[in-house]
């Protein structure tokens, strides 16, 4: 489903991503896991068309996106849930759920979607007249990925999603994710909570200073020595 290849990507004078080589297999989960500063967010952002690269592919369901517009990519089925949820503050949970369907001119199926969303965060629809700011971290993240949800991806990139929730949320996030999996939609999750993002992901990167270290099943990189003491804390 989505191919990278030898990609490099720059921040000014910094290398940020070193020839990067990883794929996404239609129906998976796929993490990437490493340490601040391993080059993480700056290859979602690149997929996502908010970065260009200096040189190398990406390929997606047999096409080269990297040098389309971000809407583009979001109209071809690549949707992200950014870091940080950044959700619209002054406007309400349902107007910010509606501008992640901005590209959609099917009323019906956006109709359907936001049942959809409910489906998956029923909190959301209680809240739904309330300004998306008073929202606790834990219901901005889940509006984030609703609002994601909301242009019907095929691929899902989901960054950070655990950052600054408590164990509880945490959890719970973990849960939508595998549920909107098995709905049909595939995923690219990077996340500092390695040993939550390997348990759920059939397959896994390791990144460290912009290259890829390690590869293998979420499993297999569970039960590496290397990756147990870099980040799982033995």
């Amino acid at each position: 489903m989505l191919n990278v290849k030898d990609l490099v990507v720059n921040y000014g004078a910094i290398q940020a991503v070193k020839r990067v080589s990883f794929n996404v297999q239609q129906g998976e989960i796929v993490t990437l896991i490493g340490a601040n500063g391993a080059g993480k967010s700056t290859l979602l952002h690149t997929i996502s068309g908010l970065m260009r690269p200096a040189s190398g592919s990406i390929t997606y369901l047999d096409q080269p996106i990297q040098k389309l517009a971000a809407p583009k990519i979001v109209r071809a089925g690549i949707s992200q849930v950014p870091e940080g949820r950044h959700v619209f503050p002054g406007l309400s949970v349902q107007e910010n759920l509606q501008m992640g369907a901005f590209l959609r001119q099917d009323h019906a199926a956006v109709s359907q979607a936001f049942e959809e969303v409910y489906t998956y965060f029923p909190i959301l629809k209680k809240r739904r007249h309330q300004d998306a700011a008073t929202l606790s971290g834990g219901e901005q993240q889940m509006l984030a990925m609703g609002r994601a949800l909301m242009a019907k991806p095929k691929l899902m990139l989901l960054d950070e999603p655990s950052m600054g929730l408590a164990p509880l949320f945490i959890s719970e996030i973990f849960d939508i994710i595998q549920a909107i999996h098995q709905a049909g939609t595939t995923v690219l999750l990077i996340e500092q909570n390695a040993k939550q993002a390997l348990k759920v992901a059939d397959r896994g990167y390791v990144l460290a200073s912009g290259q890829v270290k390690l590869s293998g099943t979420g499993a297999e990189l569970l039960a590496t020595p290397a990756v147990q003491q870099a980040y799982l804390g033995g």
